[in-house]
């Protein structure tokens, strides 16, 4: 088995003569890797892995790796073949087996990181369960954690004590959302006001790129014990393409909403656009008549089943991205310290 970014916490002084890094991908990362692969001229290192009858695993590098830069591209998005929590123990237990088999540094490159979105306290005694990954990650070894577009990038750095890469994948998503426009007038949408400043963001590149104005708002939307409320447009919409913007698509009802709203407020097309598309069956809902026109989303997690078959839908590579990030950071000779 074969195994323009925001970049946080990085000290990019160059050593001399460090050898050449060593990729690792795991499981289902495999396809995702193998475009990281193909951008970087290098061919992915080779590991061996054993399930056995009582649910325990193996996982054993077949590489010399001593004094090498690693890098462990794997995907930490569950699925009912493989849960989130199997995954995350899969990538710590094969990180401390480098560190321990004499990597000189390994780097995490997992786009999308669980329990991300679980990042402050919302109830008496809730978990950081940010926090909790990141110490886990901390204390098998990592040197370096390298994401794509997290949902509160401020606490994500903060989780962390190890050095950090945050990617943002605004520049390829809004290169597929500049073809599907035309020649309408555009407007930007968050779904809701705690998203403003990443759609804000979104909306500076996308300006950027199509070298026109471009407007903004969100959706006014409240969210208690689970509860959706709220679906007041702030902003002009009435005959401009809309586009909402997300960092993720789970179950789908905050996009179907915001695209609702704004289909009654007079928006003549509706285009939703998020990094990570997680889709658990809810987000079938998304693809009925009243969702949005065309939904564009990232590789960063892999196809989803009776989902990536509707026409409406559009993945957007970020391998070269990605492939970028790792390319800087072995460039520098020193990871991410």
């Amino acid at each position: 088995m074969n195994g323009s970014a925001m970049m946080s916490s990085l000290d990019l002084n160059p050593t001399a003569g460090h050898r050449a890094p060593l990729l690792f991908a795991l499981d289902c990362a495999q396809g995702f890797a193998t475009q990281i692969s193909d951008a970087l001229g290098q061919p992915l290192a080779r590991y061996e892995s054993r399930d056995f009858d009582d649910g325990e695993f193996k996982l054993r590098p077949l590489e010399s790796f001593r004094g090498h830069d690693t890098y462990v591209i794997h995907t930490l998005r569950g699925t009912a073949e493989r849960g989130v929590n199997d995954r995350l123990v899969r990538l710590l237990f094969f990180v401390a087996a480098l560190r321990d088999a004499g990597a000189r540094r390994v780097t995490v490159v997992t786009p999308f990181l669980c329990y991300a979105r679980k990042d402050r306290r919302t109830k008496h005694r809730d978990p950081l369960s940010l926090r909790y990954v990141a110490q886990l990650f901390e204390a098998v070894g990592t040197d370096c954690v390298v994401v794509l577009e997290v949902h509160n990038p401020a606490a994500f750095e903060n989780a962390f004590r190890c050095p950090t890469c945050l990617l943002e994948a605004d520049a390829p998503i809004a290169n597929a959302v500049a073809d599907q426009v035309g020649s309408l007038p555009v407007v930007v949408m968050s779904p809701d006001p705690g998203g403003v400043k990443r759609a804000e963001r979104f909306r500076g590149v996308l300006a950027q790129l199509s070298g026109h104005s471009v407007g903004s708002g969100f959706i006014d939307k409240q969210r208690s014990e689970g509860v959706v409320t709220g679906s007041a447009v702030v902003g002009e919409v009435a005959g401009h393409a809309v586009i909402i913007v997300d960092d993720m698509i789970v179950t789908g009802g905050t996009l179907l909403r915001a695209a609702q709203a704004c289909r009654r407020a007079g928006a003549a097309t509706v285009i939703a656009a998020a990094t990570h598309g997680l889709f658990t069956p809810p987000a079938q809902a998304l693809f009925d008549a009243d969702g949005p026109d065309h939904i564009i989303v990232t590789d960063s997690v892999p196809p989803v089943p009776g989902i990536d078959d509707y026409v409406r839908l559009q993945r957007v590579s970020v391998a070269r991205l990605v492939a970028d990030a790792i390319a800087a950071l072995s460039d520098v000779g020193t990871g991410c310290v």
